[in-house]
């Protein structure tokens, strides 16, 4: 038998834990801020892409969420029921989905863009350790994403 420590079973010593819990507490600190624009955090992440980009096809939207579409695809339903955005089929090739920003959509980033402020207020880092803990992160990500 090899010669393994238990030690590394502490909870306390796994980023994943970590990130997981700060994950979780962080989403619940949002959702006051989401409810009075009828958005759950998946579909806040999504709009936040689309405001950036304003069009995008489903597959770079889900790569870009790391959402697969199974996920995707009811949080878009969601958004184009509340007039939010648009789906169509591309005129180029009819298997790809577009999803396109509404009039109404961007006129929701004049609310949302608060909600960053409220947050940072209640979120215990300095701004200068949010960026760097940003930039570990992606670092983290970076092997997971399917496209780059």
């Amino acid at each position: 038998m090899e010669n393994y420590s238990y030690d590394v079973l502490d909870i306390d010593k796994h980023l994943c834990f970590h990130i997981y819990a700060t994950s979780r507490e962080i989403i619940k600190i949002y959702r006051p801020y989401l409810e009075p624009l009828d958005l759950t955090y998946t579909q806040y992440i999504t709009m936040m892409v689309l405001w950036k980009e304003k069009q995008l096809n489903v597959k770079e939207l889900g790569i870009k969420l790391f959402l697969d579409s199974g996920t995707l695809t009811p949080v878009l339903k969601s958004l184009e029921a509340k007039g939010f955005v648009t789906r169509h089929r591309s005129t180029k090739d009819e298997r790809v989905l577009i999803v396109e920003l509404t009039e109404k959509g961007e006129e929701l980033k004049k609310e949302a863009v608060k909600i960053p402020y409220s947050l940072a207020k209640q979120v215990n880092l300095t701004r200068e350790e949010k960026d760097e803990l940003i930039k570990l992160l992606s670092k983290a990500l970076e092997p997971y994403r399917k496209e780059k």
